[in-house]
């Protein structure tokens, strides 16, 4: 069926094989592309609608979000809020894979419409209401997989403002949960976070400060506790946050006869606090109380909940592909952001580039004179940087032709690229150095004593670059600027391999004294070592949701909830040592690559 999005049709429904609505003649595809099967939901601002994307062969579902045209000073302020949507939505759901992805913004007569990804599954107010009250162990796994994405979000300067059960989605085929109507959401400048605004946000849900017109980052952080609170106690917030000046009284009889145990109570708690300073600050914080003590505890790091607590979401990963064609030791994989190709680079001399999904080869590109130690894929998964000999050389993914070569003094090794794709960093012997590859300019220098420079990583917000080197220790820089911001130590050996979190708060650092450690990226202090190995750690890589981080060693790769600090699989069918890893952008598919020559492919299940 396909299903007309004239707001005023008399008769809607209508046969797949039309092409404009029997009823009204009008067109029933938005840019001769997306054809609405079904309307799925209705809210204040107009409906929602089950589609397919007639584009792709795959007729993948999608979602059509339409908004009415109305008049008067409210209906403008809802467009506004529509279009905010969509702006909010391109922004967050190419960076984090629990944000849906937008596909198309579109204005017409009938209305405005937002084309974005469809998650299949309920939200969590279906789910209570067919299945009845959260037990405590799903509140933990809801604040496990939620709190991260809260943090993401607040990274980039975004308060949601209507975090509610009916705005969480749990997606069927793995659980996932997802956050979604971004239509309300604001962005946090510090003149936005002063001005007093229009009162937005749910009854019950909705921080007190929201009342005033205003909020902040710990506004967010309420309404993830009002959701927990409503999932606990099937009870709607609304009919027992409405009595301000028994709050304390009103929460704990309810939370109490929840039956949860005393150290969920506090969390919930301390997020449900009417008083902005009585309450988390920051996700951030909420983490850290969410984090538990890890195997070996370290005085870095006193976490405040037992392990029993909380409980790492299952995992299990099955090797799908074994590729071979190089015929010397790979040094370096990536992954581009769609999870559609696979770069490696060996000691051959060669890069090869692959069909992620099937493992058919692609391009042989030649030219570097010695091994390739690192590669990346630009963002927009239109060019392959590499770096090997004296060289970094820039090639087109979908052609393989080379469109640049940087000559460098001395070797080279590392590679990293920025969000937007303006900035390659790129580290070497006694070197780092930056290019922007649409101007050619090389704005910063690196200029400090550095050793040899194995591994760089830039934030997600394009400002902070990080190196690791055979100094044993890590370098935080102004990436703008070259000026140095940081040393950290603790390190006994090469720091080989860096990763930051995807919404910037943290960097994990993996050496060759075989320790992973954790660092709060904005104070440098260190959070904790997360991991002790029996072999040097050669790679690591965080997955996009910030909860899994894989590290290999020799012979094996270790996989970690990094929340909580436990090893939840190992991944141990391996001969040799596994010198580079990379995890798909949906965190579903893990590549690795070492010194037996061939690449693995691994898919979560």
């Amino acid at each position: 069926m396909s299903y007309c999005l004239n707001p005023g049709c008399p008769e809607p429904e209508n046969p797949d094989d039309v092409h404009s609505c029997q009823s009204c003649g009008l067109p029933l595809s938005l840019k001769e592309r997306y054809r609405a099967i079904k309307p799925i939901g209705q809210g204040g601002f107009g409906k929602t609608f089950l589609a397919v994307d007639e584009d792709m062969p795959s007729k993948r579902q999608c979602v059509i979000k339409q908004f009415f045209n109305q008049s008067g000073l409210k209906a403008q302020k809802a467009k506004e809020l529509f279009v905010q949507e969509a702006v909010q939505l391109e922004k967050l759901g190419k960076q984090h894979p629990q944000i849906p992805e937008l596909f198309a913004h579109v204005e017409l007569g009938i209305g405005l419409f937002l084309v974005q990804e469809f998650i299949d599954g309920q939200n969590l107010l279906q789910e209570l209401q067919q299945e009845g009250a959260f037990d405590e162990d799903k509140i933990w796994q809801l604040l496990n997989d939620l709190v991260p994405v809260l943090r993401f979000i607040h990274s980039q300067q975004v308060i949601h403002r209507d975090i509610k059960p009916d705005n969480i989605i749990r997606r069927q085929v793995d659980s996932k949960l997802f956050l979604v109507d971004f239509g309300v959401s604001k962005f946090a400048t510090e003149t936005a976070l002063a001005r007093t605004g229009t009162v937005i946000g749910t009854q019950g849900y909705a921080a007190p400060e929201q009342s005033e017109g205003k909020a902040y980052f710990s506004s967010d952080l309420f309404g993830l506790g009002a959701t927990c609170f409503h999932l606990l106690t099937d009870t709607h917030p609304s009919k027992v946050f409405s009595q301000y000046s028994d709050w304390e009284k009103y929460l704990r009889i309810n939370l109490n006869k929840s039956g949860i145990g005393d150290t969920l109570k506090p969390v919930l708690t301390k997020l449900l606090q009417p008083e902005i300073s009585q309450r988390y600050q920051s996700a951030e914080e909420v983490i850290q109380d969410l984090r538990r003590e890890p195997t070996k505890a370290t005085a870095e790091s006193p976490l405040i909940f037992p392990t029993s607590e909380v409980k790492p979401p299952t995992q299990a990963w099955r090797c799908v592909h074994t590729l071979t064609g190089h015929s010397n030791v790979i040094q370096s994989v990536a992954v581009s952001t769609d999870s559609a190709i696979l770069a490696s680079g060996s000691c051959d001399k060669t890069i090869k580039v692959w069909d992620l999904g099937s493992g058919e080869l692609r391009h042989t590109l030649t030219g570097h004179s010695s091994c390739i130690f690192s590669l990346a894929i630009s963002p927009n998964r239109q060019t392959l940087a590499s770096c090997g000999d004296n060289t970094t050389r820039i090639w087109n993914l979908k052609t393989g032709k080379l469109l640049h070569n940087l000559k460098h003094s001395k070797s080279v090794g590392s590679v990293a690229i920025s969000s937007d794709g303006q900035i390659f960093a790129i580290g070497g012997n006694k070197t780092i150095k930056s290019w922007n590859p649409h101007t050619g300019e090389r704005p910063p220098t690196f200029s400090k004593e550095l050793g040899y420079v194995r591994s760089v990583a830039i934030s997600p917000d394009g400002h902070t670059l990080a190196s690791g080197s055979n100094e044993n220790t890590i370098k935080i820089w102004n990436l703008h600027t070259g000026q140095l911001l940081h040393t950290l130590t603790g390190h006994s050996d090469t720091v080989h391999s860096l990763a930051i979190s995807p919404d910037g708060q943290t960097l994990v650092s993996g050496s060759f004294d075989k320790t992973v450690k954790m660092w709060n990226l904005s104070t440098a202090q260190l959070i904790r070592t997360l991991f002790e190995q029996s072999s040097k750690v050669n790679s690591i890589a965080i997955s996009p949701d910030d909860h899994t981080l894989a590290i290999s060693g020799y012979g094996v790769i270790n996989i970690l909830d990094l929340l909580t600090g436990e090893q939840v699989f190992t991944l141990c069918d391996l001969s040799g040592w596994v010198n580079s890893i990379a995890i798909s952008l949906d965190g579903q598919t893990l590549a690795a690559g070492g010194s037996d020559r061939i690449i693995k492919i691994w898919k979560r299940h």
